[in-house]
C-alpha cells in the first residue's frame, strides 16, 4: 500500500568527512543534523565505521541526545559495533556490510552464507530494544531470508540502479524486491547513489516508504546551502510519488 508521505532520512556521514579533513571541529555533522530536521528530514542517519573514518563515537553519542526525530545508526555486524550500539540505543541500527578497502558500501549485506552470526547480532540488537534493519540487495532471495530472520524493515541498496543510469533490470528489482518484501510483512527503505536527477523512479515505487540518502544532499549542499539540498530532495521524491 502506497505511504502518504515517504520518509526521507539524511546520512550526515559526509559533513563529518570534511571535518576530518582537517581533523578539526567544523563542520559538525551534528549542527549538521538540526539543520536538516529544520529543512522537513524525518530521521537522520550515521554509519560507525571501523575505521572511523568520518563519523566518531562522540558524534554518535551526541546524535543520539539531540535528534529530535529519529536516529539511525549504520553499522557493520561486528563486536565492537553492537557493544556501542547497545550502550548508545539508538531508536534504530541498520547492519551493512564494511570492507576497509571500499571508498563506500560496495553491496548488500551477506545474509546467507553466514545466517547464525546475522541472527546474534539481531537478537542481541532486539533485546536491548532497538529495532533492526538489514542493507540487503534487492533479491527476493534476501528479502525472504531477512523474514525467516526477523527484522521488521529492510533497506534496498540501490547502487546498481543509480551507477547505471537505463539499468531497466535494475529497476525491476527493486520493484519486484519492494513489492515482495511488503507482501512478507517488512517495511521497505531504499538508499545509496540516490540523487535528485535519479531519485523519482525509487521515490515511485509504492512499497518504499523511506528514503536513506547522504552525499548528494551534502554535496548539492555546497552551492545551495543544506537546508535547501533537503527540500529540494523532499520535492524531487514528491512530485514522483503524486505523478
Amino acid at each position: 500500500m502506497r505511504a502518504k508521505q515517504q520518509r526521507l532520512y539524511i546520512n550526515i556521514d559526509h559533513v563529518a568527512t570534511l571535518r576530518q579533513a582537517r581533523r578539526g571541529a567544523e563542520p559538525d555533522p551534528v549542527e549538521a543534523a538540526a539543520v536538516c530536521e529544520n529543512a522537513g528530514a524525518d530521521g537522520i542517519t550515521a554509519h560507525l565505521r571501523e575505521d572511523r573514518r568520518h563519523i566518531q563515537d562522540t558524534d554518535i553519542r551526541r546524535l543520539k541526545e539531540s535528534v529530535r526525530s529519529y536516529f539511525n545508526l549504520e553499522m557493520a555486524c561486528v563486536a565492537e559495533m553492537l557493544e556501542i550500539a547497545r550502550a548508545i540505543k539508538p531508536q534504530q541500527v541498520t547492519l551493512v556490510p564494511e570492507r576497509r578497502e571500499e571508498v563506500t558500501t560496495e553491496g548488500g549485506l551477506d545474509i546467507l552464507s553466514d545466517p547464525a552470526r546475522i541472527q546474534n547480532a539481531i537478537d542481541a540488537l532486539t533485546d536491548a530494544g532497538i529495532r533492526v534493519s538489514l542493507f540487503i540487495d534487492p533479491t527476493r532471495a534476501a528479502v525472504e531470508q531477512s523474514r525467516k530472520l526477523g527484522v521488521p524493515a529492510v533497506e534496498l541498496h540501490t547502487g546498481t540502479y543509480s551507477h547505471q543510469a537505463g539499468n531497466a533490470g535494475a529497476l525491476d528489482a527493486l520493484r519486484d524486491a519492494a513489492r515482495r518484501g511488503a507482501d512478507l510483512g517488512l517495511a521497505i527503505h531504499a538508499g545509496h547513489g540516490l540523487t535528485v536527477g535519479n531519485v523519482g523512479q525509487v521515490a515511485a515505487i509504492a512499497e518504499i516508504e523511506e528514503l536513506n540518502i547522504g552525499h548528494s544532499i551534502v554535496s548539492r549542499s555546497v552551492f545551495i546551502g543544506l537546508g535547501a539540498a533537503v527540500k529540494e530532495m523532499r520535492e524531487a521524491m514528491r512530485a514522483a510519488r503524486s505523478s
